[in-house]
C-alpha cells in the first residue's frame, strides 16, 4: 500500500522583502525563474518517491504567484512526472495580492489542478502594509479575492498578521472583520516577531508588547470562532473540513519533501534541510544544510510538541499505542494546568486553552521534563 506524502516546493523569488522576513527569499532575481524552475525539475527526477504518492502539494516562498501561471504549471507538472498525486490531493500556493488578480492566470492554474490559494493579506490598512514593505494595497486583497473566485477557486486562505508597528487592539479587530468579510475557508493569523537580521529588528521598540499581542490573540480567537471559524492550530482557523491538510503533516509527524533551497524534509525516517544558497542550487550542488536521523526518543519529544499545537491536543490512547509507554506521568502536571484555566479535557484528549497557547512554549518544556525522567 501506497504511503501518503507531502511536496513542498519553495519559490525564493519575491519582488521586494518584507522588513519582517527571515524566510529565504530573494529579491529582483527574475532572471534566474526559468533557470530554477530547470534546476527543480533536475532535483525531483533524481528523487525516489518509490512506495509513496502525494496528496498534498504546496507551493511557499517567497511568491509563488510571482513565477507566473506558465512556470508555475510547468511545475506541478514536474511534480506529477516525478511522483504519483492522488486524484484528491490539495494543491496549495501561496499568492501575493499583486500578482495574482488576473482571473485568467488563476483560471489557468486551476486548470492545471490547483485547488487551494493562500493569499498573503497580512492587513487591511494600507498604512500598515507600507509600513512592514507589502507592496500591495487592501483594494488589490479584494480584487484578488474576486478573481480567485472567478477563476473557480473555492478553498481560499489568507495570511493575517497582528501585532503590527503601533498596532492597537481596535485596529487589529478591523483587520480581522475586514478579511472575514471577504469569506475565505481558512485564516491564518500570526504575531510578529523582530528577529535578528532583519529591518524590522532595529525598530521592535515600536511594536505591541507581548501583553498587547496576548490580548490581540485572544480577541482572534474569539472572533474568529463567532464567524465560524475553528481554531484547529495556534495560528490556524478554519470553516469546517477546510483545514490546510499540508500544514497538519507537519503537526502530526506525517512525511513530507521539500525541494529547493531553503526547504525542510522529514522523509524515510529523516529530517533535513536543504542549504540556503540558489547559486549552489541552480549549478545542481545539493547541499544539505542539516540532516539527522530522527531516533525513538526524538519521535516521542516531537510528538508532545506537536500535538499540543493543535487545538485538539494530546491523545493517551495514541501516545501508548504509537511509543508503546504510558501516558500517567504526565497527567499530574496536565491536571494542574487544567486548574489554572491552561488545559481542558475534551473526549479522553488534553488540549491547550487559548490561553494555554500563550504559554504554551513553558508547559511543552515542563512535559518535556517529564519526559527526561522516564
Amino acid at each position: 500500500m501506497m504511503k501518503p506524502l507531502g511536496i513542498y516546493i519553495h519559490v525564493p523569488f519575491c519582488k521586494q522583502k518584507c522588513v519582517y522576513c527571515d524566510f529565504y527569499s530573494l529579491p529582483h532575481r527574475e532572471t534566474q525563474m526559468d533557470a530554477y524552475i530547470s534546476a527543480l525539475r533536475a532535483q525531483l527526477a533524481e528523487t525516489d518517491f518509490s512506495g509513496y504518492e502525494a496528496d498534498t502539494v504546496y507551493f511557499g516562498g517567497g511568491t509563488p504567484s510571482f513565477l507566473g501561471p506558465r512556470r508555475l504549471t510547468a511545475l506541478l507538472e514536474a511534480v506529477r512526472a516525478a511522483c504519483p498525486i492522488t486524484p484528491n490531493a490539495e494543491i496549495t500556493f501561496e499568492a501575493n495580492p499583486d500578482s495574482a488578480n488576473d482571473p485568467r492566470g488563476l483560471a489557468a492554474l486551476r486548470r492545471a489542478g490547483f485547488n487551494r490559494i493562500s493569499l498573503g493579506m497580512q492587513s487591511a490598512d494600507d498604512d500598515e502594509l507600507k509600513a512592514i514593505g507589502r507592496v500591495h494595497t487592501m483594494a488589490q486583497v479584494q480584487t484578488s479575492v474576486e478573481a480567485a473566485r472567478k477563476a473557480g477557486f473555492d478553498n481560499l486562505s489568507l495570511d493575517l498578521i497582528y501585532g503590527l508597528p503601533g498596532q492597537e487592539l481596535a485596529r487589529w479587530r478591523k483587520n480581522l472583520s475586514a478579511a472575514v468579510d471577504l469569506g475565505p475557508e481558512h485564516l491564518s493569523c500570526y504575531g510578529l516577531k523582530a528577529e535578528p537580521g532583519t529591518p524590522l529588528y532595529a525598530r521592535r521598540e515600536t511594536l505591541p508588547g507581548d501583553e498587547a499581542q496576548a490580548d490581540m490573540y485572544l480577541e482572534t480567537v474569539d472572533f474568529l470562532e463567532s464567524r465560524g471559524y475553528r481554531q484547529y492550530e495556534i495560528s490556524n482557523f478554519a470553516k469546517p473540513g477546510r483545514e490546510s491538510q499540508h500544514n497538519l503533516k507537519y503537526w502530526t509527524l506525517g512525511d513530507y519533501i521539500g525541494f529547493g533551497p531553503g526547504a525542510h524534509s522529514d522523509f524515510r525516517g529523516v529530517r533535513y534541510a536543504w542549504a540556503r544558497d540558489l547559486e549552489a542550487f541552480l549549478r545542481g550542488d545539493r547541499i544539505l544544510s542539516e540532516t539527522r536521523r530522527m531516533t525513538p526518543r526524538d519521535r516521542r519529544e516531537e510528538w508532545l510538541m506537536l500535538s499540543l499545537r493543535l487545538a485538539r491536543g494530546l491523545d493517551p490512547a495514541e501516545w501508548e499505542e504509537r511509543f508503546g509507554r504510558p501516558f500517567a506521568p504526565f497527567l499530574p502536571f496536565l491536571e494542574r494546568c487544567e486548574a489554572a484555566g491552561y488545559a481542558a479535557r475534551e473526549e479522553g484528549r488534553r488540549r491547550l486553552t487559548p490561553r494555554g497557547f500563550l504559554v504554551s512554549n513553558q508547559i511543552i518544556g515542563e512535559l518535556l521534563d517529564l519526559l527526561q525522567e522516564d
